[in-house]
């Protein structure tokens, strides 16, 4: 086995949530805004529900595969061939969505704080720092993930406490006005990030629990779909529809904040929190990268190819990604699909497939 550590089910879950969460907090409910008006609030709800579907497939294919990630039971079950090709397919989707990952954490650093950096030093560092992580293994990942997750409550908390007389609360009416349309059309962009819980499937065989695998990746999605739901009634109580204009809804709440003259301009501790998260999304989106890459590869370990893969990120940030304006094009237009179909439809597919061949499953999966 290429990877030695071990998780808890409950580290697990901490190590997705601000996975999922890092870059959904901040854009999510301008997007769904734009659409669902005053229900945005309802829309994370909607894009819940396939994150619960990914986890349970997930699932239920570690059940039939307990000791392998998806890159070699997709071999079993699709035969060596296809199973070789859907790998290289998957591996190389990854690669293309952890420089995503990264480049939209560096435009939004560059373009509010750092406005003098070039775009590539804030890249390269995030990922050489990624990678040292990465080469620690998931157990140094998941204890990163359980000390900084719970700062990511932080500035929530805050901001309720400390805008709370400034909400109007009466925003949230009229209720589904115009029938559950609006919030539906809401949830389609951000359905994706709740597929990329498909990364479970890199994650479950190295539980010490993992009979609780399933458990706590439904509560995962769930604290997920909640923290979203709140940063959307936040920004609705606070500036109304006016929400689906601005870039970073949350990152404006924060700066509208002023108490007492001594809690002002929260918005450096949201950024601090942001980069944490940034951090632990992309370390990992990368580890899967790595230890995916090595086990189509076939090699006895993953952390030789780590560096070399931190390059091809970076030259992918720039090549695949030319512009902010091309990746919320991607963002918005393309991974709303693109993540459903591959990331919960194909496993779903492989999952149906080992119960048509259960005897590959049965000889192959020792």
């Amino acid at each position: 086995m290429l990877e030695k550590g071990k998780i808890s089910a409950f580290q697990m879950a901490v190590l997705m949530y601000p996975t999922i969460v890092a870059t959904a907090l901040l854009t999510v409910p301008s997007i769904t805004a734009a659409y669902a008006d005053n229900d945005l609030w309802l829309s994370p709800i909607w894009a819940s529900l396939i994150g619960f579907v990914t986890v349970l497939v997930v699932d239920a294919l570690h059940r039939r595969y307990p000791q392998k990630t998806i890159i070699q039971y997709s071999e079993h079950i699709l035969g060596k061939l296809l199973g070789k090709a859907f790998g290289a397919f998957l591996m190389l989707l990854y690669v293309l969505l952890t420089a995503l990952v990264v480049r939209i954490y560096a435009e939004f650093l560059v373009g509010s704080f750092l406005t003098q950096t070039p775009i590539v030093v804030v890249i390269s560092t995030m990922l050489l720092l990624c990678a040292f992580a990465v080469r620690g293994g998931v157990e140094v990942i998941a204890r990163a993930a359980t000390a900084f997750s719970p700062f990511f409550v932080l500035p929530l908390l805050l901001l309720i406490v400390l805008l709370f007389t400034d909400f109007q609360l009466d925003r949230i009416f009229p209720i589904m006005a115009d029938g559950v349309g609006p919030s539906l059309k809401g949830a389609l962009i951000p359905q994706g990030w709740f597929t990329e819980y498909m990364l479970l499937a890199f994650l479950l065989p190295f539980l010490t629990d993992r009979e609780k695998g399933r458990k706590w990746g439904v509560l995962s999605v769930f604290a997920v779909m909640l923290t979203l739901l709140i940063s959307n009634l936040i920004v609705l109580f606070l500036f109304g529809t006016d929400v689906a204009t601005m870039l970073y809804p949350l990152m404006a709440a924060a700066r509208y904040v002023s108490f007492a003259d001594f809690f002002e301009n929260l918005e450096s501790l949201v950024m601090a929190i942001w980069i944490m998260g940034a951090f632990i999304k992309i370390s990992v989106f990368y580890y899967a990268t790595a230890l995916g890459s090595a086990q189509l590869l076939n090699l006895s370990d993953y952390r030789p190819i780590v560096l070399p893969l931190g390059f091809l990120i970076t030259l992918f940030s720039f090549w695949s990604i030319p512009s902010l304006m091309e990746t919320s094009k991607f963002d918005v237009a393309v991974f709303p699909f693109l993540g459903p179909l591959v990331l919960t439809l194909l496993p779903l597919l492989l999952l149906l497939l080992s119960f048509v061949r259960p005897a590959r499953q049965e000889g192959k999966s020792s």
